[in-house]
């Protein structure tokens, strides 16, 4: 099994669980640094390793009155201040090829949404930064097209790759 290495956090090989927690979406940044904080705290008492995680778009809300967080700027600016004033690494996903790389400049994993997932031209952007790449595994994936979808990272020459 690949070991998989998220600023000195291994993942597999049996390696001890990793955590990914965060508000599901970024909302006002105090609450997010609070989070953050806390789960750090709790995670240092049980002695688990973590990643921050939350979305600073929620791109695929029923409504369009629903709120979808403060979009890329913004919230890359909230998760860079968590991963400096915590010092955690940080998870996001992005919604399109032309997020890829200025996520990167800030987030340690790069997480592509079950939906998105089988669209190539965010995954190759994705992998092309060369960051560690969490594909969400939609339920109405088959096992072949999930295959598929890491090939296509790899075709880049990133195998840092973790399916959830």
């Amino acid at each position: 099994m690949k070991i998989i290495d998220v600023n000195g956090i291994k993942i597999g090989g049996g390696n001890p669980l990793v955590l990914i927690a965060g508000p599901c979406v970024i909302e006002e940044e105090s609450l997010v640094l609070d989070t953050a904080g806390q789960i750090q705290e709790i995670a240092d008492r049980v002695g688990i390793p973590w990643i921050f995680k939350s979305s600073y778009l929620k791109d695929n809300r029923s409504s369009v009155d629903y709120y979808q967080g403060p979009g890329l700027e913004k919230g890359l600016n909230i998760l860079r201040k968590v991963k400096e004033r915590i010092g955690v690494p940080v998870l996001s996903d992005i919604h399109d090829h032309g997020q890829a790389e200025p996520a990167s400049e800030v987030l340690d994993v790069i997480q592509i949404p079950a939906y998105l997932s089988m669209q190539t031209s965010i995954t190759l952007a994705a992998a092309k930064t060369g960051k560690v790449i969490n594909v969400k595994k939609g339920q109405f994936l088959h096992p072949q097209d999930v295959e598929k979808i890491v090939k296509k990272i790899e075709s880049t020459g990133n195998r840092r790759i973790i399916l959830t």
